[in-house]
């Protein structure tokens, strides 16, 4: 539940804090008190579009704060995306939410004490809170929007269901594409093929070896100066290893060494430190004899091979030849090579292919005709769950006569989806399926049944807005509910109905209700009052609790006008008993 909201600098409000209730909190007060700033900061604090107009001047930010506290799978899930996010739950277990909006429009977001996007805040939001309002109730006219509202309660398996439709269609789609490109394009596939066939053909010639620029480089000039190499080699070994002729009496490094260490030995006895240096002279005579090996080993594999130098000339022309056309160096010309062969099996416009890719676009349909047929069924069987319930609640808002239908119908061919035989008829079949969803009320006996757009007021709007809610909290749902004046259009006994829904809705949900309606405010379990402030140069509103008889004068006051009418407080004491009577039944 949301615990706590405070709102600082937003409209009318220039500081003010919600403390907020489980079960039903309502928010009343005068039109143009600042009532609809609380939806927008409930908006703001979790991620609806900044609007910099609603800013006051004066601190030249508004900040909106809140403080979560859940249970259950919802806490796992949201503590679960903010931890992998860096934030943390305060240390008593609560979320704590900061939004701030500047003047010049910048918005910053806070979550779990660390700074996050605020797409973040969306996020959590879809999660922890639902908003209705009057434009919802447009929306619900939609029959986009309908569909969503079977299929939303239609349950997890049926989502499931058309989780595999909607990837089954981008499948079937991908295919169906990818033909037709083929066709449409195949002059310029065909083209494109033989360019890179031809570039193939020319490197598979030559047959470049990742690297071999390089190590033909150096094998060339060590061909180049061989005499050089020769001769320093040469000296070098002499002098290691003492292989001169036989009249140079010259002492090579291995006797030196050897020289070296035998004195050392003798001498070890005496002082050890001695015996430790000739074991490092025995090491170093073995690293020069392994020096000298190598030594002679070059010696032998070189050799000036004038015939050698030419074929590694000519082959590094032919690589040069390869890089001015495809890549700078051998390495990049043989990943040009991979990446045409990679394209070439794209660009194949064989009869072979099409016969395959026909075949697979075929299956696809049938894959995705087989499983459209499987949510319409599904569709049609919550439909009737569906309209049953909602008419019942539309019963207990007075409206006995009244009955929702819910029509599911084939989506007509000829729009921009393509069409498949689903359940043996012809539609047109998106990701969603082949269906159209329309809600119909038959708003009292012998009426014709006529979609909600046409056939219902704005009153009976508003109660078949709040009866679908009711319906929906049943199955599950986030576990705040906000309604922003829902209630416009109805009055009298239909009021008390929907004051006694809420109610009913706040038992198990945390619900927070911006109404007109006392007949709606009877029932909260805390009400919160909005007043405006005009004694200064600004205008500012606050919120405050009212309770007892500070709650009296309230209702009175949206009863008649009149918080201090005898009369009217005494109606408002029997509304706020007959609501507590039914509150607890």
């Amino acid at each position: 539940m949301l615990e706590e909201l405070r709102i600082t600098g937003l409209g009318v409000i220039e500081d003010t804090t919600l403390p907020l209730a489980d079960g039903m909190n309502v928010i009343t007060g005068e039109t143009g008190a600042g009532k609809t700033m609380v939806v927008t900061g409930l908006g703001l604090l979790f991620g609806g579009r900044a609007d910099a107009g609603r800013v006051r001047a004066q601190p030249g930010k508004a900040v909106v704060e809140g403080r979560l506290r859940l249970r259950g799978r919802v806490a796992d899930g949201v503590h679960a995306r903010i931890s992998d996010a860096g934030g943390e739950p305060d240390d008593d277990g609560a979320l704590l939410l900061s939004r701030t909006v500047t003047v010049e429009g910048r918005s910053r977001a806070y979550l779990g004490g660390r700074s996050m996007p605020v797409a973040m805040l969306g996020e959590v939001g879809e999660q922890v809170v639902a908003v209705h309002g009057q434009s919802d109730q447009l929306r619900l006219l939609r029959p986009a929007e309908q569909r969503a509202a079977l299929d939303r309660f239609a349950g997890p398996e049926h989502e499931k269901l058309l989780e595999a439709l909607r990837e089954a269609y981008t499948g079937w789609r991908r295919v169906v594409d990818d033909l037709a490109d083929r066709r449409r394009n195949a002059r310029a596939r065909h083209q494109e093929a033989d360019l890179l066939r031809l570039g193939l053909d020319e490197i598979t010639r030559v047959d470049p070896q990742p690297g071999e620029d390089d190590e033909l480089k150096a094998e060339a000039r060590r061909l180049e100066h061989a005499e050089g190499l020769r001769t320093a080699a040469q000296l070098a070994y002499q002098c290691v290893a003492g292989a001169g002729e036989p009249a140079d009496e010259t002492p090579d490094a291995t006797a030196l060494l050897g020289t070296a260490r035998r004195t050392l030995e003798a001498q070890a006895g005496t002082d050890a430190s001695l015996g430790d240096l000739a074991a490092r002279l025995e090491e170093a005579a073995t690293l020069v004899g392994d020096v000298s090996a190598e030594l002679s080993a070059y010696l032998a594999v070189l050799d000036a091979d004038p015939a050698r130098l030419q074929v590694i000339h000519e082959r590094r022309a032919a690589l040069r030849a390869l890089t001015r056309k495809y890549a700078d160096d051998v390495d990049g010309v043989v990943a040009w090579a991979e990446r045409a062969r990679a394209r070439l099996s794209e660009l194949d416009t064989s009869d072979e292919l099409f016969d395959e890719l026909e075949r697979e676009a075929a299956r696809s349909a049938a894959e995705v005709a087989e499983l459209a047929g499987r949510a319409s069924t599904s569709r049609r069987e919550a439909a009737g769950r569906f309209a049953e319930q909602v008419t019942v609640e539309l019963a207990g808002l007075a409206m006995p006569h009244a009955r929702i239908e819910v029509a599911v119908l084939p989506r007509p061919v000829g729009r921009s989806e393509p069409t498949l035989s689903v359940n043996g008829a012809e539609v047109g079949v998106g990701p969603d399926g082949g269906d159209e969803v329309e809600l119909r009320l038959l708003a009292h006996p012998g009426a014709p049944a006529l979609p909600l757009q046409r056939g219902a007021s704005g009153g009976e709007l508003s109660r078949v807005m709040l009866a679908i809610e009711v319906v929906f909290a049943g199955s599950g749902g986030p576990p705040t509910l906000v309604f922003d004046e829902v209630d416009a259009g109805v009055g009298g006994q239909a009021a008390v109905e929907i004051g006694r829904r809420l109610a009913r809705l706040a038992r198990s949900h945390q619900v927070l209700v911006v109404t007109h309606l006392p007949q709606v405010a009877a029932f909260a379990d805390r009400h919160l009052v909005v007043a405006k402030d005009t004694g200064g140069a600004v205008t500012t509103s606050g919120v405050r609790v009212v309770e007892d008889t500070a709650r009296a004068r309230e209702l009175a006051r949206m009863l008649a006008g009149l918080p201090d009418s005898d009369l009217g407080i005494a109606h408002a004491e029997e509304l706020l008993a007959v609501a507590t009577r039914e509150r607890r039944s």
